[in-house]
């Protein structure tokens, strides 16, 4: 990037944080199955769910459609009002039999990214069924690949065969979807929430918003090719918990300066600016399996390591902070480590 180009970059980016406060409007909640017997990692019970949609509503927050409500965060005239997305991953057979009855009595609209080479197997919805439901109102029928592959480039994988083996991943799950829906939106969910710099490069050449699995809120600020979604599994979306999730805000800073999460050193450090939002003694970082963990102050940014390495292919960094406008400003970072074995 030129030096014009970055002054201009510099010169938007002070202009969003004096107009908009940096107040996160969009939380976008990711869920897999809505079952009571499937594996408890990805599964929200009915009850849960439920109880999930009734504090959204008890608060007076809007459930909004995610293509919508991405596209206006940035947008020239962002929404301020604190606004909720639903999303499932998979297009599991439960969400066909449970979820949907559940979220069209209430008149609330959903994505589904599906995997499309898993569609019509034992345990996923059918094409004629992800037909049936996207004639609704308010559903959107979305990319999460053909095949489910974990598509950040692999140790000793040449660029060539990289390129030719997400182009055929992402383009034909897109072609399939316009095929048998007559749609295909320009959203994308990473499988796993795996991704790396290349990947979103590929993501943004497409013109589609990238979607992971880490959590916090979105706003004007956010990564459009790495934006974060709260898990809503029974072991992160219980009520106790939830409300300070849906009232979250994004961190005041361009995310689009993070790393991408490929790991380098383990345990990995990740650096963020200081910024006027931000007063350190205020400042509260956790580790995965680790609980909370100390950071560094320095004149000009925060340096935040775990104590030990990790021995999981994926963990996080969560950061939060109390938000001016009150709730949690909510920080995520993803880590992946490309030695360890795929799922």
């Amino acid at each position: 990037m030129n030096a014009r180009k970055t002054r201009l970059s510099a010169a938007l980016i002070s202009l969003i944080l004096a107009s908009f406060s940096v107040k996160a409007d969009l939380v976008v909640l990711q869920y897999h199955h809505i079952s009571e017997s499937t594996p408890p990692s990805t599964t929200t019970s009915e009850s849960l769910f439920k109880a999930q949609l009734d504090m959204i509503s008890e608060m007076g927050l809007a459930v909004v459609d995610l293509h919508d409500a991405t596209s206006n965060l940035f947008s020239e005239t962002p929404s301020t009002d604190q606004r909720i997305a639903i999303t499932f991953d998979d297009a599991y057979e439960s969400v066909y039999s449970t979820g949907v009855d559940i979220l069209h009595e209430r008149g609330l609209p959903y994505t589904i990214f599906v995997d499309t080479a898993a569609v019509g197997n034992h345990g996923y919805m059918t094409w004629a069924q992800l037909k049936e439901v996207a004639a609704k109102d308010g559903v959107t029928i979305a990319n999460h690949s053909a095949g489910h592959g974990h598509l950040a480039r692999k140790p000793g994988e040449s660029e060539a065969d990289w390129k030719k083996r997400i182009t055929l991943s992402l383009d034909t799950a897109q072609a399939e979807l316009e095929q048998k829906l007559g749609a295909a939106p320009p959203l994308f969910a990473y499988p796993y929430g795996e991704f790396d710099e290349a990947l979103e490069a590929e993501v943004a050449k497409r013109g589609w918003y990238g979607f992971g699995q880490h959590s916090g809120a979105t706003g004007p600020l956010s990564g459009k090719t790495r934006l974060p979604r709260f898990p809503m599994a029974n072991t992160y979306g219980q009520l106790n918990g939830l409300k300070d999730k849906l009232n979250s805000k994004a961190f005041p800073i361009n995310t689009n300066n993070l790393p991408d999460g490929i790991m380098e050193a383990n345990p990995p450090t990740l650096t963020l600016p200081l910024a006027d939002e931000i007063q350190p003694a205020r400042l509260t970082c956790f580790a995965s399996g680790m609980g909370r963990i100390d950071f560094k102050v320095a004149e000009n940014h925060i340096a935040i390591k775990a104590p030990k390495p990790f021995n999981s292919r994926r963990f996080r960094y969560n950061c939060t902070h109390p938000a001016k406008e009150g709730g949690f400003y909510w920080l995520s970072q993803q880590w992946l480590d490309l030695s360890k074995p795929e799922d």
